[in-house]
């Protein structure tokens, strides 16, 4: 198995009551003003759901390329480790070849024979809340009736390819490189609780897809993740003395100081 593969269980396993994610959204919009925080425990029974979801009723298969067309929200997070776990290939850009379309915004999706999932940002969401679905699969109606558990048919390994995100290819290894070099240039340490501010407006894909890389550098230290969508500036020294946050800044960008 693939050390993203085995991501989740890995942070279950840790310390399944620690948080690992909280989120914070300050976007305009219906989830202005969440703060969501997620265990280990929690996060893995996110991704188990949606792994079932993508083998089960998809029929996502190893090796097969989904993509995510997210914003930085912790939604995109779980999706991303959830096709993993069925050894997907995630991609942050159109994709000719993907077989399912994960989404907030089904009715741009233009990819000819995939599926396509559409997903409502807003924390307790229990049906599609952005109007005709034109036949994509309602996560929120459809996410919660899984199982907390996911035994995979073809377990994935870390030769296998995982990522494209501008232009690149790298298989689970490679990312996994990329990931602790970054965490080695960012100077981050066992057990960091880093907050991660990406650009308003930003998607998941932005930047090559900083926000997931400094994710998974993050948990590979065994640390936790604070991410703030579009963030209000006023709102961010004092949230961090509240998140005991240790290290701040925007994916992929040096931490300019400790706060």
């Amino acid at each position: 198995m693939s050390r993203l593969a085995d991501l989740p269980a890995a942070l279950a396993a840790s310390d399944p009551t620690r948080p690992r994610i909280t989120y914070y959204d300050d976007a305009d919009g219906l989830t202005r003003g969440e703060r969501i925080e997620l265990s280990g425990r929690v996060v893995a029974n996110w991704v188990a759901k949606a792994a079932n979801l993508l083998a089960d009723e998809l029929d996502v298969e190893r090796g097969d390329v989904v993509v995510l067309d997210l914003p930085a929200h912790w939604r995109a997070v779980y999706w991303a480790l959830a096709a993993w776990r069925v050894g997907a290939v995630i991609a942050l850009e159109p994709d000719s070849r993907a077989v399912v379309v994960v989404t907030d915004r089904p009715q741009d999706v233009a990819t000819p024979g995939a599926r396509v999932v559409a997903v409502s940002l807003p924390a307790l969401a229990r049906s599609w809340v952005g109007g005709s679905l034109d036949g994509a699969i309602d996560e929120a109606a459809d996410l919660l009736s899984q199982p907390d558990v996911f035994e995979p048919f073809d377990e994935p390994d870390d030769g296998d390819d995982a990522w494209v995100a501008g232009g690149e290819q790298l298989t689970a290894a490679a990312l996994d490189e990329r990931c602790a070099r970054r965490a080695a240039d960012a100077g981050w340490a066992h057990g960091e609780r880093v907050a991660l501010v990406p650009s308003p407006g930003a998607r998941v894909g932005a930047d090559g897809g900083a926000l997931l890389v400094d994710a998974l550098a993050v948990w590979a230290l065994d640390g936790s993740v604070v991410l703030v969508r579009d963030g209000d500036p006023d709102a961010l020294a004092e949230r961090w003395a509240a998140e005991r946050v240790t290290s701040a800044c925007a994916p992929g960008e040096t931490p300019a100081s400790r706060p």
